[in-house]
């Protein structure tokens, strides 16, 4: 796990997409930070975890994908 040093007016989304390549990761990190899950607009310098993303594989991946 890394981590994340907030800029002034970086919100969980923002964060999510920069660090972990998209939004929809936005709850994962809100999990990872649960004390500052009531901020909406990050001060500068608080310290952030970036969970590890684990990508689901499919079951089944057609032929031309492998």
């Amino acid at each position: 796990m890394k981590t994340y040093t907030t800029k002034s007016g970086d919100m969980w989304d923002s964060i999510a997409k920069e660090q972990m390549g998209n939004e929809k990761y936005m709850s994962l990190l809100v999990t990872a930070n649960e004390n500052y899950s009531g901020t909406i607009i990050f001060s500068a310098g608080v310290i952030l975890n970036i969970p590890d993303i684990k990508e689901e594989i499919p079951q089944y991946v057609p032929p031309w994908r492998q």
